[in-house]
C-alpha cells in the first residue's frame, strides 16, 4: 500500500497544478518529472505519503490509536524528515510547534481540503467497517473537522478496505462507498481535481474503476490536472490490493523513488508491518 502510494505521490508531484500543456507533454510514465515551478526533486514523495506513514506507524504500534498519539506522530514524522510538499501555511505551522499537544491546542480544524483523506488509507486494514469509520473520523477531525473533510477521509479508507478484504469488483467500488458515506462516489470524475478532499477521492475512485493496470491508473490520475499527486497517491495505494489491476508499475519509477532513511526500503518494511497488523486483527 505505502510503496505504491509513494510512487503515485512522487509521480503526481511533478504535475501538481501544472499547466495542461505541460501535463500533456510529460505525462508519459517514462520517469519522474521536475515540476515547472516547484523545487521538489523528482522521485521524492510529499505530505500525502509522510502523513500516511505517521498513521501507519501508530496503527502498528498500538491497539487503539488515540487523538493524542496521532497528533504526536504527525509532528514527529515531520520533524525527523522535514520535507516540502505541505501546504505553505501548514508547513509553517508544523515548523512552529514542538509536539502533538501543541498541534491539538493551536490547530484550527475547519478545512474541507484533502489533508484528512490523503492519509486515511492505512485505516482500511481494520476488519470491521465501524472501526474503519470511527478511527478514520478520529484522525481526520484533528485537522479537517468538517463534514466534507471527514466524509472524504472515510471514503478514502473504505477504498483500501474494500480491496484488502475482497468485498467486490472494482466496478462497484463507488456504489459500495455510497452505502456507508453520504455523497456521490460513483459518478465518474471528469474535471480538474480541486483542493478539496471530495475531489481527490472521487478522482481516485474513477481512476481505479477505469484502469486495467498501474501504468494506466497513474496516467489517468495525472491527466485530470490539478491536485493530481493526492489523487494518484490514493488511487495507487488502494489499487495495490486490487486483483483486477495488474502491477506493471514502470521500473524507472520503482528505481527512481527516493532511497533515503524513509525511502524505498523503509516503505517496504512498513508495508510488511501493516500486513502483519492486519493479520493479527483478523485473528
Amino acid at each position: 500500500m505505502l510503496l505504491q502510494m509513494a510512487i503515485g505521490d512522487a509521480y503526481g508531484a511533478g504535475f501538481e497544478y501544472a499547466p495542461p500543456d505541460f501535463v500533456l507533454t510529460h505525462n508519459k510514465l517514462s520517469g519522474y518529472v521536475q515540476h515547472p515551478k516547484h523545487a521538489l526533486k523528482p522521485g521524492v514523495y510529499t505530505d500525502d505519503t509522510q502523513m500516511s506513514i505517521a498513521n501507519a506507524e501508530v496503527i502498528c504500534s498500538q491497539n487503539a490509536p488515540t487523538r493524542e498519539s496521532l497528533a504526536d506522530a504527525y509532528v514527529a514524522c515531520f520533524k525527523r524528515d522535514q520535507r516540502e510538499g505541505y501546504a505553505g501555511g501548514f508547513y509553517k505551522f508544523l515548523c512552529s510547534i514542538a509536539d502533538g499537544s501543541e498541534l491539538l491546542a493551536r490547530i484550527k480544524p475547519d478545512s474541507n481540503k484533502s489533508g484528512g483523506a490523503m492519509r486515511a488509507l492505512p485505516f482500511g486494514i481494520y476488519p470491521k467497517l465501524e472501526t474503519v469509520k470511527e478511527l478514520t473520523t478520529l484522525q481526520a477531525a484533528i485537522t479537517h473537522n468538517t463534514t466534507d473533510g471527514i466524509n472524504a477521509a472515510v471514503a478514502a479508507a473504505l477504498m483500501s478496505h474494500y480491496f484488502l478484504y475482497g468485498l467486490g469488483a472494482k466496478k462497484d467500488l463507488g456504489t459500495f462507498i455510497e452505502k456507508h458515506v453520504p455523497g456521490d462516489w460513483s459518478t465518474p470524475w471528469n474535471e480538474k481535481v480541486n483542493e478539496t478532499g471530495i475531489a481527490s477521492v472521487r478522482a481516485a475512485i474513477t481512476a481505479v474503476i477505469a484502469s486495467k493496470d498501474m501504468t494506466d491508473l497513474l496516467h489517468r490520475c495525472v491527466a485530470f490536472t490539478g491536485d493530481v499527486d493526492t489523487a494518484a497517491a490514493l488511487a495507487a495505494g488502494a489499487a495495490a490490493a486490487c486483483s483486477e489491476i495488474a502491477d506493471n508499475t514502470p521500473e524507472v519509477l520503482i528505481k527512481g523513488l527516493e532511497t533515503g532513511p524513509y525511502g524505498y526500503d523503509f516503505l517496504v518494511e512498513l508495508d510488511s508491518k501493516l500486513a502483519a497488523k492486519m493479520k493479527s486483527l483478523r485473528n
